[in-house]
């Protein structure tokens, strides 16, 4: 049994693959197995992990017709042999200790995962790479212990990714978690991320970054504005398995709403103009209903959320044309996915009235009173979540 096990799923990234595949061949842990499914790629994809292959023996090639993206890293998974599991999309790459650091972390603490922080990337047009560190949490206090994921749903908040970790696979297989097999690559990280953080019993996150994430990959499913309601599906898979568990979904119910919320608000930002209006209304009435249940609290939101929600419960169109404004940024009117010019106009007016208010003495008056209290509501806050 390898100590750890790397999948990878590969759909037609042939200009990736092999910067990919070279990061985790020369891993300083090298008691690892590379199991990659070529997901039915079209271009030179499974050539390149066929020369891979030839080479190392640690490399296990799963050849299937394209099922997407949930479908690839199932059959990747129920392959592996290791006992940890590692994802690695095959246009990323990871650092060279990521795997000997983190297997090490797991084992000392006996983990069910444990998960790091990470780079994202670009590459400008004269080849200068540009990475930026992303924490998982905003405060340190959450990091290098161990924590029970499960009954921390606060945890919930670390950014949404299942990349940048190691998870036991008895752990995995314990609970079947696995990912939703929708087609092509929609979003099926969060089910995935989501089961982890609600059933995982030890874990921790630590304050160091191998994983390296691509964002120019023009390709890539976060770009397709057409997927419109891809979340959504995904979010009523996360529902549907949490809610065969009452008291584990009773602990993450209001986050689960949270984490939709968040994933409404990135949707609205990625999909194309002419489809923000039915988008929001659609949101609206599942966001009431929620609201009407008793699971979207005020103090789960921060503020610049809870004003973005008020906005969808309330005057779902008025959001879309926000957003739709935000976009056209100047373009011309004669595009028609732009909203129309009396709705941008509405929009500046509305802006304006806001500036005026948040510049207004009165405005500023208040805010300043109010300090005290707000650092002491958040200081509170901190104590609570660190009693968890």
């Amino acid at each position: 049994m390898a100590k750890v096990s790397i999948i990878i799923p590969t759909y037609n990234v042939e200009e990736y693959l092999e910067e990919c595949l070279e990061s985790v061949v020369r891993q300083t842990l090298s008691d690892i197995e590379i199991v990659c499914v070529n997901d039915g790629s079209t271009d030179s994809s499974l050539e390149i992990l066929k020369r891979y292959a030839e080479r190392d023996e640690r490399i296990i090639i799963v050849d299937q017709p394209n099922g997407g993206y949930g479908k690839a890293m199932n059959a990747g998974m129920d392959r592996a042999t290791g006992e940890y599991i590692g994802i690695v999309e095959p246009d990323d790459y990871v650092g060279l200790e990521m795997y000997e650091d983190l297997y090490k972390v797991a084992k000392e603490n006996d983990l069910d995962f444990v998960k790091s922080d990470f780079y994202r990337f670009v590459t400008s047009d004269n080849g200068d790479v540009n990475f930026k560190y992303f924490a998982l949490s905003k405060d340190p206090d959450d990091y290098n212990k161990v924590f029970n994921p499960s009954e921390t749903p606060y945890a919930m908040n670390y950014v949404v990714n299942t990349w940048c970790g190691i998870y036991r696979k008895s752990f995995l297989d314990e609970f079947g978690i696995r990912h939703n097999e929708t087609p092509g690559a929609s979003f099926q990280d969060n089910g995935f991320f989501f089961q982890t953080f609600a059933f995982g019993r030890r874990a921790m996150i630590i304050d160091k970054a191998y994983y390296r994430n691509r964002r120019d990959n023009p390709n890539s499913s976060v770009k397709d504005p057409g997927k419109v309601y891809a979340a959504n599906i995904e979010y009523d898979y996360i529902r549907d398995i949490i809610m065969e568990h009452p008291d584990t979904w009773n602990r993450f119910k209001y986050m689960y709403w949270k984490k939709r919320f968040t994933n409404t608000i990135m949707t609205l930002n990625r999909i194309a103009p002419e489809y923000k209006k039915e988008y929001c209304r659609n949101a609206s009435r599942e966001f009431n209903a929620a609201k009407n249940d008793g699971l979207v609290r005020r103090k789960d939101y921060e503020d610049f959320q809870w004003e973005r929600m008020q906005m969808i419960l309330k005057d779902p169109d008025s959001f879309a044309i926000m957003k739709m404004g935000e976009e056209s940024g100047g373009k011309s009117s004669k595009n028609k996915s732009s909203a129309s010019s009396a709705e941008i106009d509405k929009l500046r007016r509305d802006s304006r009235r806001l500036n005026d208010i948040l510049n207004s003495n009165s405005y500023k008056l208040g805010f300043t009173l109010t300090a005290v209290p707000r650092y002491m509501k958040e200081t509170v806050k901190k104590v609570l979540r660190n009693r968890r």
